[in-house]
């Protein structure tokens, strides 16, 4: 039984439900009227994009010639557990839902790489300094609402230091670190929560110098989520003003793991990041 968000169990659902329909030589529409709705529907279902009825799964499991009693019953007790609540849904008051599908996928992911130009990752923001990234895009937010944003953030950085935590492996440019966001009392406490992260065992962090120049990842930042589950492929999300892309496809994960590579390359040796890190707090 896979492990996971309810987030990438649905991915997980709907890619063994697609299996056994195109086994079958079932098409899409032929799907829908056997749980009488659309053929949209089942596609979103496949792709993990809705909540799953036990009903259509076990009229699709029907259709679909499953009438084993124990692959049933897996399948079955995956859709109970696909449509368990997570904790961020707690936060849907301030949770995009763009965002949430990202916090779904990372809560669950074995690998999570970070490439920053302007921002230190979210997962290895202190609290005082999330406050000013948050104060920056919701100038005019309430207090509280501020305040569970920050939560949130910091609810997210509970995955690290799990029994089963992911490996983060985060590129900062120098300038997420030379910037003072908040005032340089504020980016020193930064500069501190970085190096006691570099403590985990799973957390490692590289700095590109100023002095590399033009760089592979002149485009932006972006991350690539790696799971374990073999129905779920590698994940670029790209975050924009009011919105995200993600990418799936195999020749565009490949490119921006190629772009990764090239990055730690040429930034400076992870053995010399607390280092320089300790410079640029004093420089402060």
């Amino acid at each position: 039984m896979p492990r996971g968000s309810s987030t990438v169990l649905k991915i997980v659902l709907g890619a063994q439900l697609r299996r056994l329909r195109e086994r079958r030589n079932i098409t899409l529409e032929e799907a829908g009227r056997a749980i009488r709705a659309s053929h949209s529907k089942v596609s979103r279902m496949e792709l993990g994009r809705v909540s799953f009825r036990a009903r259509d799964v076990a009229d699709l499991l029907t259709l679909y010639g499953v009438t084993d009693g124990d692959e049933r019953q897996a399948l079955l007790t995956l859709v109970e557990r696909a449509n368990v609540t997570g904790w961020w849904h707690n936060y849907n008051d301030v949770l995009p839902s763009w965002f949430e599908t990202y916090v779904g996928l990372e809560e669950s992911a074995t690998g999570i790489r970070n490439y920053e130009v302007q921002f230190v990752p979210g997962l290895l923001q202190s609290e005082d300094y999330a406050r000013a990234v948050i104060l920056l895009g919701y100038p005019n937010a309430p207090e509280e609402e501020v305040r569970r944003r920050v939560r949130l953030r910091m609810a997210r950085q509970r995955i690290l230091r799990n029994p089963d935590p992911p490996h983060l492996w985060a590129v900062l440019d120098e300038a997420v670190l030379r910037r003072p966001l908040g005032g340089s009392e504020v980016m020193r406490g930064q500069i501190d929560h970085i190096l006691r992260a570099l403590d985990l065992p799973n957390v490692t962090v590289q700095i590109v110098p100023f002095s590399v120049g033009g760089h592979a990842a002149a485009g932006g930042p972006f991350s690539i989520l790696r799971f374990s589950q073999p129905d779920l492929p590698d994940v670029v999300y790209m975050e924009q003003l009011t919105s995200a892309v993600y990418l799936e496809k195999r020749d565009d994960v490949d490119s921006y793991l190629e772009v990764m590579e090239r990055l730690c390359i040429e930034a400076e040796p992870a053995s010399r990041t607390r280092e320089l890190l300790l410079r640029f707090r004093e420089e402060m």
